[in-house]
Formats: structure tokens, C-alpha cells, sequence
């Protein structure tokens, strides 16, 4: 009895624990209704699947399922994030508590009861435990807001070399600004949410992309969802920077400009219902800032894995070639850098592109191509976050040696094999013609499984430890609880 009370102070109090509890539950969801895609379909598995647990999939319900699914794992993202950051940044022990508790709960209701309501039958009183989910989540945002109000005396700027304002830590203010702004950007979905039926009603954001007149509750739709996910990044890029104990030079710029750029996008995405012609100047304004803001951080992060290597091997005047082992030596801190720069050859350049040449070239596409376009956009940049993710908790969880080498080196080279092959599935229309483009989708397809396969079978491989590790009297899990004390104070 006592090992199993141990085991469940692991895995729901302890931030290693939880973190591996959400990862473990976001990965059964995406394997699980993964074999509903269009593959799967072609194979036969998503008859059999749907024959053997008795989902219920109307066609015309599909969007609503969709919008659950996609509602479900990013809250249980987010959920990953706020352990994080209660982890890294300091806060009083009742407040990480009380933080950590609520979204927990708050995640495993709209989870579970979002799904259930979703594939197993429309039963309402799911529906509402998964609204309640959703509140409880708000909730703990703002009890996360209030533990980091930055201009508490007890946290002030620790050392000189970190971004201040007089005494206030602006890496402080940074995590504050986007907590709030997710907050209110979580409202700005939730109002719309509240005229389901009466006014609003399902639907996709790349299905009406070329409807010239689109309502307000339409308009705050797809407002809501691209701020939550730019928030989702931002918040990440934060947890990196804390990750790699970014200071300096480097830190003093960019912290400045993750609070404005934060600010700015989302004033821009709000303003986006009563100004859209204008609004989108101020997203794009933002979103500079905040992608150089990024872009320090990763200047700073990749100089310091070389520093602290090539110290670490005692040279003191490297080589290109030497410098370059050295920043690829730990290809998890190294990958979620390079993660960031690689997203804009994948997200940021596309978009941009296309944003300038809408008129002129996208826009005299078939609207399927131009749809595929916006749907890999977003499913790369929430792919990367995954993959950046994966590789902190693979850190985290004390990866070292060989394991730790393949295990990152995996994520990196076959996630960026699976999104370059999608970028040029989606532009694929300036290479081919849709009458030859059916060698270009049989390649580039391939690609994409194959990437995704292998970055999926890596997430399982760790999973899988992790479980066999559970079942362990004094496994890896019990080591990890004790050093946290809450065994001992229990």
C-alpha cells in the first residue's frame, strides 16, 4: 500500500511526475485517434478500430470532433508548460501547490470527458465536466498570473547579468505578460463558445478562408486559436531560455522585446474582430519582435553549449570543426535551439511568403491547395513545440550517453525530415502541375510517415521506460521522488 501511495505522489505531486503523466496521456490520444486519419482509413485499421471500441462518427459532426480533440491536447500542453514554469520560476510552495493541483484536475476533465462526449456518444453531462475542465484550467491561470506578479519584493532580480528594471525582473514580467495575455486570449475563444447555437456555428477556420464576409464570432475564432498557439511558442521560448540560464548581454535585449512583441500580437489578434483590415499589421509587427527575441536566445544558447564543452575538453583556441562538435555534443539543448531556427524555413518564411503573394499567386490556386497550405502551417508549428517539448522532458528525466544521443538525434532528424517534406507538400503547387504531381505527393508523404514514425516510435521507447521503471520497487521514479523531499515530509 505504502509503494503504491508512494508511486501516486510521484506521479501527481512531484513536476517530473506530472510532466510524465501529461506527455503519457497526450501520446495514447494521438496514437490512438491517429488511426482515424486517411492512411489508417485506406488500411482498413480505422474500421476495425472504430468496430472494436464503438466510436460514434457522424460525418456531419466531424468539426466539432475535431475542435474537441484539438481543445484536449492543448490544454493538457499547457498543463506541461505551467509545470515547468512552477518548477523554474520561484514562487511560494503552496502557490506551485495549489497551481499544479488545479490544472491537473482541470485537464484531466476536459481530457477525458472531451473525448468521451466527442466519439462515444453525445452524453451532456460529459460536455459539461469538460466546460468544468476548461474553467478549473482558466482558474489556475490565474492563480499562475498572481505567483508571478513580478513586482513582489521577494523575488526581485537575483544578479545584475539577468534583464532588470531597476529591482523587477523582466524575464519575470516576460512569463507575467504571457500569462495574462493567454488568459485573455482563452476569453476571446470562450465568449465565442457561449453563442454555439445561437448565432454561431461549427466550423473550421481553413473552411472559410475565402468567404469575403466573415462575422465577429468567426473572426474571434480564428483569432483565438492562432494567439493560443503563438502563446503556447512564446511560453516555450521562455522555458528554454530559463532551461539554458539565459543571461547577459543577449538576455538584457531580448526579454524587452519578448514583453513587447507579446503585447503587441496580442492587441493585434484582439483587435482583429473591430479592425481586421489593420489588425494583421500589428500581428506582423509583434511577431518580429518576438521571433528576434528568439533569435538572442539562440545566439546566446548555441555560444555557451560551445563555451562549456570546449572547456570541459580543455581547448582553449578551437577549430570551425571543433567548435562545431561541440555545439552538436548535447543534442537535446542543441535541438530545442535549433528547433526555433529551423522554424522559420518551415513556419515563419511560408507564411510570410504567402501573406505577401496572397493575391497574386494563392489566391488564383484551387481552394484545396490553398487549404493545405494553412493546415500544415499550424500543425508544423504545434509539431515543433511537441518536438521541443519531448526533447526538454527527455533532460529532464536524466537521458545520458548513448541514449541521450540517439534519442535526441532521432527527434531532430526525422521531426525536421517530416516537416520539410510537408512544407513542399503543401507549396507544391509552384514546383507541379496537378497533372504531374504524383510522384512529388508519393515522396514527399513517405517522408512525412516515415519522420513522424520514427519520432513517434522514440516517444514510445521512453514512455515505455518510464512505465517498466513505475513497476520498479526502487526504480528511477523513487530516486526522483526523494530528491523533491515529499516522501520524507510525508
Amino acid at each position: 500500500m505504502q509503494g503504491i501511495r508512494a508511486k501516486l505522489t510521484f506521479l501527481f505531486q512531484s513536476t517530473k511526475g506530472l510532466i510524465l503523466v501529461a506527455i503519457a496521456l497526450i501520446s495514447l490520444v494521438t496514437a490512438g485517434l491517429g488511426t482515424l486519419s486517411g492512411p489508417m482509413r485506406e488500411w482498413g485499421v480505422t474500421d476495425f478500430v472504430v468496430r472494436t471500441f464503438g466510436l460514434r462518427l457522424v460525418e456531419a459532426e466531424r468539426e466539432g470532433r475535431i475542435i474537441l480533440l484539438y481543445h484536449t491536447i492543448a490544454i493538457a500542453v499547457v498543463a506541461v508548460e505551467t509545470y515547468i514554469i512552477t518548477a523554474l520560476v520561484p514562487m511560494k510552495d503552496h502557490e506551485r501547490t495549489q497551481i499544479n493541483g488545479t490544472i491537473t484536475f482541470g485537464y484531466l476533465l476536459t481530457l477525458v470527458f472531451g473525448l468521451w462526449f466527442g466519439y462515444f456518444g453525445h452524453n451532456f453531462v460529459f460536455h459539461g465536466l469538460y466546460l468544468f475542465g476548461l474553467s478549473l484550467t482558466f482558474f489556475a491561470g490565474l492563480l499562475l498570473a498572481k505567483a508571478l506578479w513580478p513586482w513582489r519584493k521577494e523575488f526581485r532580480v537575483a544578479s545584475q547579468a539577468y534583464a532588470h528594471w531597476g529591482t523587477v525582473d523582466l524575464e519575470r514580467v516576460a512569463f507575467f505578460v504571457m500569462a495574462i495575455a493567454m488568459l485573455g486570449s482563452a476569453l476571446f475563444g470562450a465568449v465565442t463558445g457561449s453563442y454555439w447555437g445561437n448565432g454561431h456555428e461549427t466550423f473550421l477556420a481553413e473552411d472559410i478562408l475565402r468567404e469575403p464576409e466573415k462575422t465577429a464570432l468567426q473572426l474571434a475564432i480564428i483569432g483565438h486559436l492562432h494567439i493560443m498557439l503563438t502563446l503556447i511558442a512564446v511560453a516555450l521560448a521562455l522555458i528554454v531560455g530559463r532551461w539554458l540560464d539565459f543571461k547577459g548581454v543577449w538576455h538584457k535585449l531580448s526579454m524587452p522585446l519578448f514583453i513587447l512583441g507579446t503585447i503587441v500580437i496580442t492587441l493585434g489578434v484582439w483587435a482583429v474582430v473591430p479592425f481586421e483590415p489593420i489588425a494583421h499589421t500589428f500581428i506582423y509587427i509583434g511577431s518580429t519582435i518576438v521571433l528576434l527575441g528568439a533569435l538572442f536566445l539562440v545566439i546566446f544558447g548555441f555560444r555557451k553549449l560551445i563555451r562549456e564543452r570546449l572547456d570541459a575538453q580543455g581547448i582553449g583556441k578551437a577549430t570551425f570543426g571543433q567548435a562545431l562538435e561541440a555545439l552538436l555534443h548535447d543534442p537535446l539543448k542543441f535541438g530545442a535551439l535549433w528547433q526555433m531556427v529551423f522554424m522559420n524555413f518551415v513556419v515563419s518564411g511560408p507564411g510570410i511568403f504567402m501573406a505577401v503573394k496572397l493575391d497574386e499567386i494563392f489566391r488564383m490556386w484551387a481552394l484545396r491547395d490553398e487549404r493545405l497550405i494553412l493546415t500544415g502551417h499550424w500543425h508544423i508549428l504545434s509539431g515543433i513545440i511537441a518536438t521541443i517539448i519531448l526533447l526538454y522532458y527527455g533532460d529532464l528525466a536524466g537521458l545520458k550517453g548513448r541514449v541521450r544521443q540517439v534519442f535526441g538525434w532521432v527527434v531532430i532528424v526525422f521531426s525536421d525530415l517530416a516537416f520539410a517534406a510537408t512544407t513542399i507538400f503543401m507549396m507544391k503547387r509552384l514546383f507541379v502541375t496537378a497533372s504531374a504531381e504524383r510522384p512529388l505527393v508519393n515522396t514527399t508523404t513517405l517522408l512525412m510517415d516515415i519522420g513522424l514514425g520514427a519520432v513517434l516510435l522514440a516517444l514510445a521507447a521512453l514512455m515505455v521506460w518510464r512505465l517498466v521503471d513505475l513497476f520498479k520497487k526502487r526504480g528511477r521514479w523513487r530516486v526522483e521522488l526523494e530528491e523533491t523531499g515529499m516522501e520524507v515530509s510525508q
